[in-house]
């Protein structure tokens, strides 16, 4: 690493004091890189052990590396904190400017403690921070609030703005951050910590040259990796239909979730599919900061105003195949213009959208079934495809008005704990499902992964590729494949390089980028220091009380026949007992 880089400069916020201090931390930035090896590190060091995580002594900590801003789809930001949600290791990746911002305003992470007693948002512009009252936008979506911070912010073109919406306020455990309008911290809570600080949200912005150590060699290689980016078929899939080009390979062979996992099939999955919200609804593509592919799609949406004839509102929408999942198949909805109205719901009050969808979709059995009545529901009645009652349900849900609501504010698994339908609450970790019911590996993989999300170790590649083969791993082979796979990550996410581009950004690529940075890093070295990280994570989960024994399986995963079958508990239980003899913890 370059002496000079401002990669190594931490910022340290405290909301409490109304103070801040930049420390230069190349011990750890050397050691472990930037994002999440750096972050990881920071949280265990101002994170007490067993706190609140709703409390003042809960850190936020934003991280990016030393490629931010240098090249091609190094552009994701690691939040880092403690869970309220999963009550262990809260970690949360976004891209939109956040992470060129950062770096730019010469920072290679910020670390927010303490809590405010007023509301306020930061603003970090370069070497000047501001303590901003926010009390006049306390209260106000995170659609609203973004177009105030804009109009009264320097930085324009080149700032990132963070902010919550009333579910962040109301400490809803998996609200999220938005960022940029489309972007989002999703999964996790952020939203609560920050509410649970008062800070509704971070400006950040700066103009600065960053150094390398050869210009020649930094050309090169930076056109090396762009021309992989754009000309091979590594990216294609995700600038022409996005992610949502998975709901109709995903059903076919029967690994879509629908209608909260009672099936893994959706009949009508062709009218939700990427093809057509791309000939329907597509309006335009965004690419995050420094990234050529351009794979956020924007769905606009038409609806005439009321009483007038050729008068038009037009809205628009950023989806994938995760919102579509959660708010489509998972509730049993075709009606594309409902789901992008509740999902417009979703995004204006700052809730994770895939809890949301698993959350209403239990809900929607449990009163199915006779669980509870419409006198919990405050006299709605869910019926699957609704979207009319599911946008009233999501805003009680925020809003709390019973005892209910308030425990569906705490996720499925809590609300069924008091409510009963254990059996088809499908939460993992403490986490609700992502959209894979692909087979052993993407359940397993979500369960043990350290954030508990099917990105950690895309466990659901593993079952694709048994369907292939039509052969599928045995135990110790399949926790060795998630286990190999995550540690790699572990790279991927301190670099904070997008896992869109791990096809590209291959261990000798790697090495050479990192290079002209000042890091002299071979590959093997670099797989072990992805394993260095992931003892990190494992050891902060551990410390809050995770264990990987008796972890929760919800009965329902292995009722449904998955893409490669019927899934059998016994086995999965193997190949977590041989995860865990894979890994060291320190305890």
């Amino acid at each position: 690493m370059l002496r000079d880089d401002p990669v190594a400069n931490v910022l340290y916020v405290d909301l409490s004091k109304k103070s801040f201090r930049v420390e230069r931390r190349e011990d750890i930035f050397r050691k472990y890189i930037g994002g999440a090896g750096v972050a990881i590190q920071l949280l265990h060091e101002e994170c007490p052990r067993d706190c609140d995580a709703l409390g003042p002594e809960n850190p936020i900590v934003f991280a990016v590396g030393p490629m931010t801003a240098l090249f091609p789809l190094a552009s994701k930001t690691v939040a880092m904190f403690k869970s309220p949600h999963s009550r262990n290791l809260g970690e949360s990746h976004c891209g939109g400017r956040s992470a060129v911002a950062i770096r730019m305003a010469g920072y290679g992470a910020i670390l927010v403690k303490g809590a405010s007693d007023t509301p306020l948002y930061l603003a970090v512009h370069g070497n000047r921070v501001y303590f901003r009252d926010a009390s006049s936008v306390w209260g106000i979506d995170t659609v609203t609030v973004g177009r105030i911070i804009r109009e009264n912010e320097p930085g324009a073109g080149l700032r990132t703005i963070m902010r919550i919406g009333k579910a962040g306020e109301r400490l809803v455990p998996y609200s999220c951050v938005t960022t940029e309008t489309y972007r989002h911290f999703g999964r996790l809570g952020l939203g609560a910590v920050f509410g649970s600080k008062k800070l509704k949200a971070v400006v950040i912005s700066g103009k600065r040259s960053l150094p390398v150590v050869d210009m020649k060699q930094y050309r090169r290689l930076y056109d090396e990796i762009y021309q992989a980016v754009i000309t091979t078929s590594a990216m294609k899939k995700y600038h022409e239909l996005g992610t949502a080009d998975n709901v109709l390979p995903l059903n076919e062979i029967g690994g879509l979730p629908t209608k909260n996992l009672k099936t893994a099939k959706f009949e009508r999955a062709s009218e939700i599919s990427g093809e057509a919200f791309a000939e329907k609804y597509l309006g335009r593509r965004l690419a995050c900061t420094h990234c050529p592919v351009g794979c956020i799609h924007i769905a606009a949406l038409r609806e005439p105003y009321e009483d007038e004839s050729y008068f038009y509102k037009t809205s628009m929408f950023s989806y994938d195949y995760e919102p579509i999942y959660a708010l489509g198949s998972m509730l049993g909805g075709s009606d594309t213009k409902g789901m992008l109205g509740l999902m417009h719901q979703i995004e204006k009050l700052g809730l994770d959208v895939m809890s949301s969808g698993v959350i209403l979709a239990w809900a929607t059995e449990a009163q199915e079934r006779g669980l509870i009545s419409e006198k919990e529901t405050e006299g709605i009645r869910l019926n699957w495809g609704d979207y009319r009652t599911y946008i009233d349900a999501v805003k009680l849900l925020v809003e709390q008005p019973n005892e209910f609501f308030r425990a569906l504010a705490h996720g499925v698994k809590h609300a069924a704990s008091i409510y009963g339908g254990e059996d088809f609450a499908l939460s993992f970790g403490g986490n609700e499902m992502p959209g894979y019911h692909t087979g052993p590996a993407a359940h397993i993989g979500v369960l043990i992964g350290a954030r508990h999300s099917h990105l950690d170790n895309a466990g659901y590649s593993i079952d694709q590729k048994a369907i292939l083969a039509k052969k599928q791993l045995g135990p110790e082979e399949l926790a060795k494949a998630l286990l190999s796979e995550e540690r790699w990550r572990q790279i991927l996410s301190s670099l904070v390089v997008c896992f869109f581009a791990r096809g590209v950004y291959q261990p000798d690529i790697v090495s050479k980028a990192l290079s002209v940075t000042g890091f002299d890093l071979a590959p093997e070295v670099l797989h072990r220091i992805g394993e260095e990280i992931h003892k990190e994570k494992y050891r902060f989960k551990i410390r809050e009380g995770f264990s990987l024994d008796n972890l929760y399986l919800p009965k329902r995963i292995f009722e449904t026949p998955s893409a490669l079958g019927k899934l059998d508990e016994k086995f999965i239980r193997e190949v977590i007992e041989h995860f865990k003899k894979a890994i060291f913890v320190e305890r």
